[in-house]
């Protein structure tokens, strides 16, 4: 019980103390952002930060679809080998039943 108790109580405080730093993080009423130029240089700093995430993003993308496509053209290539298999095992039974009809029974028994 104490141990949760102080568990909670460091969570509390760690967030007490991180509270405010967070609200204050884009404050409309900043004085340092008064200045024209400061905004346009923020402004261009989160643009450059913006395009380098995406940048990283599409780059991550590009590989995982590529990996995913490689993965993926395994896969088909396995089913398609599962799939003529089974056609295969399919056309001897129903040549087998055929037989087995027409009255030849050696083929009866598969």
């Amino acid at each position: 019980m104490l141990r949760k108790f102080g568990s909670f109580a460091c969570a509390l405080a760690m967030g007490a103390a991180l509270l405010p730093a967070a609200a204050l993080a884009d404050d409309p009423r900043d004085p340092t952002m008064r200045n024209p130029a400061v905004r346009a240089r923020d402004r261009a700093i989160t643009r450059r930060m913006n395009q380098d995430q995406l940048a990283y993003v599409r780059q991550r993308d590009a590989g995982s679809v590529h990996s995913y496509r490689g993965a993926r053209s395994e896969g088909d290539e396995a089913y398609a080998d599962a799939r003529a298999e089974y056609g295969r095992e399919l056309a001897a039974w129903r040549r087998a039943v055929a037989a087995c009809n027409a009255g030849r029974w050696e083929y009866c028994d598969n």
